[in-house]
């Protein structure tokens, strides 16, 4: 409990309820702010607080000094489970102004931690909800130790779990933790020589809390996790050895993380390891003027996947529109763009296939010469039928709801640009969300030939065409 400063007085009601419940005056300990007081910043609610340990040892402490409950504690011997913070006072600037007008208890307890306890284990990862994956990490791997599987296991989870919460992964805010968490992971993986992909931990976890949070039904964010995780994590494997071999070289961090993708928390983690030092200032200093020459590079690119808008660009892209189109016509509804890239030479499309689900499938369909030939024939008579290509602008809801093609991972604005493809008699073949530029008409394209169906990874498709 709170042991009092000038900000407040020491907690002795608090103390006071424990020993009614039981609990002896020996095992109760005053303790200073940076213990049991909490804040939520500089500016806003804050108040002492209670916390309920837990003794871990098999004989159990008895009784201890406060000393040797710190030392207990430090030693992983008492593990805390529960807290209870009085938020009655009110911070402004960073200093504690006075009391609040409504006051509230804020409690929390850790459900894990309890289930550790009832299961009597040392540990969380020991538990039921941890077992399964930590026993499957020490099967596939070849240098197996606690702490690696631990961070697998941990990380693995967490980056699941936001994946099913719709995070993407990036550079930026929480796309950025995710793809920290999962880099960290497959290096902990390389170390100690787990021979399976992450994405198999993944779907571990998946079947535990399927029903409870996860619902694979949903196949949608079932593919976009998976897809998600395996790529990252192909991406940075396939860096992960060369990258390992310059960090031991002594390599700048800077080189690291441009050219083998190495973020800087990771580096200086491994520098912190091997006691190295890092000249952090001079790694800022670099990736700021790299990130200004890359804006300075793609000052002239466009958006869409368009690599310019010259005529042959955007006759092919109203063409990359009608293949989607003509995917979802003869695949089936299921298919989803996962990419694209179009330049004056040729257009190209990446694509899930979403035929079935189940925690052990997925679909990996690779057109049949049948399906190709439906394909281009389906989009060659829209081509020569000469349809509209049509844009409108309306609100993001309202293209929703009559089911306008979305960039996968994208943000849009409140109103947006939908480019329909229609006869004008009320039959629409095409409706994405686009910001162009595109044909005014389908009969201004020639025609429509695949060159090469391909698999980039599972359940993902690619395809590259042109306009002959």
């Amino acid at each position: 409990v709170f042991e009092g400063d000038e900000n407040a007085p020491k907690d002795t009601e608090s103390a006071e309820i424990w020993q009614k419940v039981g609990i002896p005056d020996t095992r109760i300990y005053f303790m200073p702010a940076t213990k049991n007081w909490w804040s939520a910043g500089d500016n806003g609610p804050c108040g002492p607080d209670t916390e309920m340990f837990y003794d871990l040892t098999p004989e159990g402490l008895g009784d201890m000094t406060k000393e040797e409950y710190l030392q207990a504690d430090q030693e992983q011997k008492v593990v805390e489970i529960w807290n209870d913070v009085f938020m009655e006072y009110e911070k402004k600037d960073g200093k504690v102004i006075g009391k609040l007008k409504n006051k509230n208890v804020d409690t929390g307890a850790g459900l894990e931690r309890l289930s550790m306890v009832l299961q009597k284990k040392d540990n969380i990862f020991e538990t039921d909800l941890f077992q399964e994956v930590m026993e499957y990490i020490r099967k596939y791997s070849t240098a197996y130790n606690e702490r690696s599987a631990r961070i697998i296991a941990d990380h693995v989870r967490t980056a699941t779990f936001l994946l099913f919460d719709g995070v993407l992964i990036g550079n930026k805010d929480r796309g950025y933790i995710l793809r920290r968490l999962i880099t960290r992971a497959v290096l902990n993986g390389h170390q100690i020589g787990f021979e399976q992909q992450l994405e198999q931990v993944s779907r571990i976890f998946v079947e535990k809390y399927e029903g409870i949070y996860f619902n694979i039904s949903d196949s949608a964010s079932w593919h976009s996790s998976v897809f998600s995780f395996e790529e990252e994590e192909m991406r940075f494997k396939k860096n992960l050895v060369e990258g390992m071999k310059e960090f031991e070289k002594g390599t700048d961090p800077f080189v690291l993380a441009t050219t083998y993708g190495f973020p800087i928390e990771l580096t200086l983690e491994l520098a912190q390891e091997k006691n190295r030092t890092i000249d952090l200032e001079n790694f800022k200093k670099k990736m700021a003027e790299h990130q200004k020459l890359s804006q300075t590079a793609s000052a002239g690119m466009f958006k869409g996947g368009l690599a310019n808008h010259n005529e042959k660009t955007i006759r092919l892209h109203t063409a990359h529109h009608l293949l989607l189109a003509a995917l979802q016509n003869v695949v089936g509804p299921q298919v989803k763009q996962r990419g694209s890239n179009i330049t004056e030479e040729r257009l190209r499309i990446d694509f899930l296939c979403d035929h079935k689900l189940t925690i052990d499938f997925l679909c990996d369909h690779k057109l049949t010469d049948e399906e190709k030939k439906k394909v281009e024939d389906w989009v060659n008579d829209k081509i020569k039928r000469g349809l509209d290509v049509v844009r409108r602008e309306m609100p993001f809801g309202e293209a929703q709801k009559i089911g306008a093609e979305m960039e996968f991972g994208a943000k849009y604005a409140d109103i947006v640009s939908v480019y329909f493809v229609e006869d004008g008699q009320g039959d629409v073949f095409s409706k994405e969300f686009c910001g162009g530029p595109h044909v005014k008409n389908t009969g201004e394209l020639s025609i429509f030939k695949i060159q090469k169906e391909e698999a980039v990874s599972q359940g993902i498709r690619r395809i590259k065409a042109v306009l002959l």
